[in-house]
């Protein structure tokens, strides 16, 4: 196996120090390998600017993107107030960062460049065959501001695109809905960074989650973009007072105005699945903010979860995960899970990370943070799938070098077959 994975992690006063430190142990783990690839998760308090520089003054040009969290998540668990990076290192696979500061004006707009971005690399010395084509498919792995853009629109431009997608929405400061992305030495708001991953690297992605509907249903009777403004005709905020007893005006203020995140809403998908859709807040006039909007007219189920429902369905996303790898074992895990895990969990910090190890194992090395949502692969040729209050486990592997050199043996063995029989036709 030539994939090489590492994770280090800091406290500091400061973000720049935080990233240096973060970074130097890195390095020193993954030894004389040569990064392919750098993930930062970096605690909402420190300055991004800093954050980013540090850790590009250590890596130099190596391909880097990361985006801030309430907490990071490592194989050790939950830790508030550091900076995690995460190295990877193959002379198989290649990356390239890419900075798109328009995001959050238009979804649309950023799917067509991630369009033009995969379409314009070329992948050298890379041998695709039916079985290595999976592992060869172009990635993009991406981070985005989650109370900023559209994710969905972005989402629904981006049916039939040549690349598996997936990344997850920063998580920032709620009372300013300030989050922030970073590639290479840049950092900001607004903004989607992007890693286009080729080569013989393979992903595969679980998701799931622990909240289910407790049997309060609701019309959603006026929305408005990303505001639902009434729900059964009259204000949202006191659809929830009703059901929870606290009056409707303590909803638009903390803390109930963000723990309105553990109370999303599912709506049916046909096929016996929910969409799920969670509030990002409860603004001062009663109405929920989101970020995907929902169509006037939709039919909504009250949901709830519970650290024990949550910890399973963190399994259940670790084993989606392991299974969709067929058999190579993961040498690397991103683990992108809805700011509301860190809520229900509070009384077991961490909780869903050794729910994950029980899975994949103790020895996989494990990077992530808190999210608004994650964005997912979808069915073939249907747009990637937005989630929300979902946790997300991308699990990293690489085909054996053996088996691709079998592979493309017995599919030469074949093609040259095939080419005599032809030829013996034509005679």
């Amino acid at each position: 196996m030539t994939l090489k994975a590492v994770v280090g992690q800091a406290q500091a006063f400061d973000g720049r120090e935080a990233g240096l430190q973060a970074t130097h142990q890195a390095l020193k783990k993954i030894g004389v390998g040569n990064p392919s690839l750098a993930i930062i998760v970096a605690s909402r308090y420190y300055d991004a600017k800093s954050v980013a520089n540090s850790v590009s003054s250590l890596l130099g040009n190596t391909p880097t993107i990361g985006f801030s969290s309430a907490s990071a998540l490592t194989s050790s668990g939950q830790t508030k107030n550091s900076v995690a990076v995460a190295l990877l290192s193959s002379p198989d696979i290649k990356a390239s960062e890419h900075w798109l500061p328009g995001y959050a004006q238009s979804g649309r707009e950023t799917a067509s460049i991630l369009r033009e971005l995969a379409a314009i690399t070329q992948t050298e010395g890379v041998t695709s065959t039916d079985d290595t084509a999976t592992a060869n498919t172009k990635k993009i792995l991406f981070f985005a501001d989650g109370f900023n853009g559209d994710a969905e629109q972005m989402c629904n431009a981006l049916e039939d695109a040549p690349f598996d997608m997936v990344g997850g929405l920063s998580s920032g400061n709620p009372h300013t809905g300030t989050t922030t992305q970073m590639a290479g030495r840049r950092a900001g708001s607004g903004s989607l960074v992007a890693a286009l991953i080729e080569g013989n690297l393979k992903i595969g992605i679980g998701s799931d989650y622990g909240w289910r509907p407790i049997g309060s249903q609701f019309r959603i009777t006026r929305s408005r973009g990303f505001w639902i403004r009434a729900l059964d005709g009259r204000p949202a905020s006191e659809a929830y007072s009703a059901l929870f007893n606290y009056p409707a005006r303590d909803w638009g203020f903390p803390p109930l105005n963000f723990l309105v995140r553990l109370y999303p809403l599912g709506i049916e998908k046909g096929n016996g699945d929910l969409l799920v859709r969670s509030p990002l807040r409860v603004e001062a006039d009663g109405s929920f903010r989101m970020n995907a909007p929902i169509p006037d007219g939709t039919d909504a189920y009250l949901l709830t979860g519970s650290p024990t429902t949550c910890i399973e369905a963190s399994q259940r996303a670790a084993q989606k995960a392991l299974i969709a790898l067929k058999g190579t074992k993961p040498k690397f895990a991103l683990v992108l899970a809805d700011i509301a895990w860190q809520m229900i969990l509070k009384a077991q910090p961490g909780a869903e990370i050794e729910a994950i190890q029980d899975i994949l194992g103790k020895d996989v090395p494990i990077i992530g943070g808190y999210t608004l949502g994650q964005v997912t692969p979808g069915k073939k040729g249907a747009p990637p799938d937005f989630l929300n209050q979902h946790i997300t486990v991308v699990a990293f592997g690489e085909e054996e070098r053996e088996k691709i050199a079998s592979t493309t043996s017995v599919t030469m063995k074949k093609a040259d077959i095939e080419a005599r029989l032809a030829e013996k036709q034509r005679v």
